[in-house]
């Protein structure tokens, strides 16, 4: 266990003393914008990149796997203050689907790549694992079943560039690289500055079912700045800060259960009130090496609403709310990144030497609400309890390159990590009944969100050690061949081991081809292994229990719940590269088969059968539900990727960007029973398939073109998403809800000085775009407008402007 070992225990206080000086990391400034451009004739592919590939001084197009190139100007020069967002938006393959009326999942929203499970996609931090968020998301949204690393806690004023690998990566990172890999590099300056703040609001036309009105305002304020300071010869630090303060959105139909009808509910986005703030540092030790590290922590504050209680369910309750009320959901996210290492050269090889620490907890508290079993003396604010994840990372990377063939680069290494996860209660209004005289046939708990009760606290840890080598040969000057293999060991579940095998040939400097064959891997997350939510409601006098058990409780366990193995991953991708002068573009065709693929069961209920009702009955449990492995299904699709990039003398530089993503999921294998019930009831509702199959546009195409001359420039994007599907719990199809095939257009114009005051305004979601709405007949309360599943959201047009200085 890596806080057992020396390495460990070094890397405690070394942590502590990094995050209280402020932190310390890596190398090169991004330029400042309005900074000279690369060179007409120079091919976009200088850009180099670190992720997919442990040889120095490859460009994205010389890779054998896919990867994208984002820059930290690129992800800034958007309307949104969120980094999920901004990705989404310049990445086909990726989509951030705005999840509302889903509990937690509102406020810790997770990203997808190539349409796969959120917790399929590894993100690194300057090359080194992040780590995950401690939400486990447990209702009907994107992603249902998953613990993802919340991208949005790093703010774009930290960022230099984002690299996207599209391609399976297990054998080089380890766990959770099935679908890819998205390595967030951190922003290097000795000198130079820059501050930013973004006022924006909604100027839209809701037509929903019942109903039409136009809404102005819900505005966002967002202020950034960041400031690097040199030290020594080569030291540095960069600090870089971002405060949001975002009103919620409202896009609820109207209520026909309420006299007059009116909008009873406050479906949308989140009201977020978030501070961020990052340091990244390095310097030199000697002619040999380097010190490096990073520090950022984040605070958000979240409020989402649940489904409004009127004043007929309301009624034991009406003397706090005569006229119902609107449950509001609040999480408090604090999180925590952090990185120390050292790196450099030994004895001719390249040493780097690293540990890093993450945490992430969650408070949540139920706001406007009420206690039905306490009756008129209802508490109307509760706290519910929280969650907590945590990881600590030491690794060590070794490489060089050797002149054999053309070249040889030999690449080996280690890490050990250590994971915790905890969940401690609320408060006993929140999730129990009246201490004294309960009122009668009342469920217990806080309406919208109930909270953790002790039967509920799970504090749970984990430890994994882990080998790797990698291997890359340029075998001629047109064959490059790359091998990679790794074996993991985890304390809860045992040894794993994935391999990779790389090869392209480039028939000329123009022309290349390329693939990937590889196995991979997810580790069950310890939320899903642990997460528990237990509630006890009385039926006919006596209490019971019901909810989310963990698979190895003994009543999961009963029903055939056993310890979850890790999802295991064949990942084929074949591919072209062309480019001339500031041309190119890449075709890339991909297989990703995953089996042993976890899901959350259905509720088992009692009443099922005989046989059922008999396993249950010892636990005094009607109802469970549980993580079970067993599902298959295979993504097949392909990327493609053109750019080009043209100066001209009289008119400018033109960036022209298309992309696209055509994506395919079947669900190949769902499972009928358990080791104890054969056949046993639905484990895997329709609802739940067709989310993982058609949860995701099968179709995403992006166009973008970027104008800059001298200090002025503008960016001008259209976005089409291929219909997504909301299933409905009727297994015809008549309550699906659809989003239909849209297109959104994004403009933003800007005058941007190297040095200096600079302004921009724009618009996202130019013409108002909404996915199709929910009929009324399938909308009787008038909560859910549209369908969340919309993979760009159902807020409408947003303008914004944005003023700056830079020095």
């Amino acid at each position: 266990m890596l806080s057992h070992c020396p390495l460990g225990r070094a890397a405690i206080p070394a942590l502590v003393l990094a995050a209280s000086q402020g932190a310390l990391a890596q190398s090169v400034a991004e330029p400042a914008p309005g900074a000279p451009e690369q060179a007409a004739d120079s091919p976009p592919s200088a850009d180099i990149v670190v992720t997919g590939t442990r040889a120095p001084g490859r460009s994205r197009l010389d890779t054998a796997s896919p990867v994208d190139v984002l820059s930290g100007n690129a992800l800034r020069q958007q309307g949104t203050a969120e980094l999920a967002s901004a990705l989404a938006t310049l990445t086909p393959s990726i989509d951030f689907p705005r999840a509302a009326a889903v509990d937690g999942t509102d406020a810790i929203r997770p990203a997808t790549l190539r349409g796969l499970s959120p917790d399929a996609t590894l993100v690194l931090i300057n090359g080194v694992r992040g780590h995950i968020s401690a939400l486990l998301n447990t209702n009907g949204s994107v992603g249902r079943g998953s613990a993802a690393v919340d991208l949005n806690t790093i703010p774009t004023a930290a960022l230099d560039r984002v690299e996207v690998l599209r391609d399976g990566a297990s054998a080089q990172y380890g766990s959770d690289a099935i679908a890819g890999v998205v390595n967030l590099r951190l922003r290097e300056a000795r000198r130079g500055g820059g501050a930013s703040v973004t006022y924006g609001l909604y100027d839209t036309n809701v037509d929903a079912a019942r109903g039409s009105r136009h809404i102005t305002g819900e505005h966002t304020v967002a202020a950034s700045a960041w400031q690097g300071f040199g030290f020594g010869d080569d030291g540095f630090l960069t600090v870089s800060g971002e405060y949001v303060n975002r009103q919620p959105t409202s896009r609820g139909d109207l209520d026909p259960r309420v006299t007059p009808v009116r909008v009873t509910s406050r479906f949308g986005d989140p009201a977020v009130e978030q501070y961020s703030i990052w340091a990244n540092a390095g310097t030199s030790l000697n002619d040999y090496f380097q010190l490096y590290a990073w520090f950022g922590y984040q605070d958000r504050d979240s409020t989402s609403a649940a489904f409004p209680r009127l004043p007929t369910a309301a009624a034991a309750v009406s003397g706090v709310w005569p006229n119902g009320f609107l449950p509001l959901i609040n999480t408090r996210s604090r999180d925590i990144n952090s990185a120390i290492g050292v790196r450099g050269d030994l004895a001719g090889w390249n040493v780097d030497l690293n540990v890093s620490y993450g945490r992430n907890r969650i408070a949540f508290r139920t706001r406007n609400s009420a206690n039905y079993s306490y009756g008129n003396l209802t508490p109307t604010s509760f706290y519910d309890g929280a969650n907590t994840y945590d990881q600590l990372v030491g690794g060590l990377d070794v490489s060089r390159t050797f002149d054999i063939f053309e070249s040889l680069n030999i690449a080996f290494g280690a890490e050990g990590r250590r994971e915790g996860y905890g969940i401690d209660a609320g408060e006993p209004a929140s999730y129990g009944y009246a201490p004294v005289n309960p009122v009668a046939g009342q469920a217990p708990g806080a309406q919208g969100f109930v909270g953790f009760s002790p039967l509920n606290v799970v504090n749970r840890h984990r430890s994994n050690g882990s080998l790797y080598l990698d291997v890359e040969a340029q075998l001629t000057d047109k064959l490059l061949v790359g091998l990679a293999g790794r074996g993991e060991h985890y304390s809860d579940f045992g040894t794993t081991g994935t391999g990779k095998i790389s090869v392209r040939y480039d028939f000329t400097p123009s022309f290349a081809l390329r693939g990937t064959a590889s196995t991979g891997f997810r580790a069950p997350s310890l939320q899903q292994s642990y997460f528990t939510s237990i509630a006890s409601v009385v039926q006919n006098g006596a209490p019971i229990l019901t909810g989310t058990f963990p698979s190895t409780s003994p009543v999961a366990t009963a029903l055939g719940g056993k310890a979850l193995q890790p999802e295991k991953s064949t990942n084929i991708t074949v591919g072209t590269v062309f480019r001339h002068g500031g041309f190119d573009l890449t075709v890339d065709a991909y297989r990703i088969h995953i089996r042993d693929q976890l899901g959350l069961s259905e509720n088992i209920q009692a009443s099922f059968s005989p046989e059922v009702a008999a396993i249950l009955a010892p636990f005094n449990v009607p109802s469970a539900r549980f993580f079970i492995n067993g599902l298959a299904s295979t993504a097949k699709g392909v990327d493609i990727v053109g750019h080009y990039r043209a100066r001209t003398a009289a008119v400018g530089i033109f960036d022209l960007m298309a992309a696209a993503n055509i994506n395919d999921i079947d669900v190949t294998r769902v499972p009928t029973s358990t080791a104890t019930i054969d056949p046993a009831p639905t484990l895997f509702a329709r609802s739940r398939i067709l989310t993982l199959e058609d949860g995701t546009p099968g179709t995403k195409i992006s166009g973008t073109a970027d104008w800059s001359l001298a200090d002025i420039g503008a960016t001008a994007r259209f976005t089409h998403y291929g219909n997504v599907n909301q299933p409905g719990t009727l297994a015809s199809g008549a309550a699906d809800l659809n989003t239909g095939n849209r297109a959104i257009f994004d403009l933003e114009v800007r005058y941007q000085p190297a040095k200096g005051a600079q302004i921009a305004i724009g618009a996202s979601n130019l013409f108002d775009t909404y996915p199709r709405r929910a009929p009324a007949s399938l909308n009787t309360s008038g909560v859910v407008a549209y369908p969340y599943y919309s993979p760009f959201g159902f807020n409408g047009r947003y303008l914004y402007v944005r003023a700056g200085l830079n020095w």
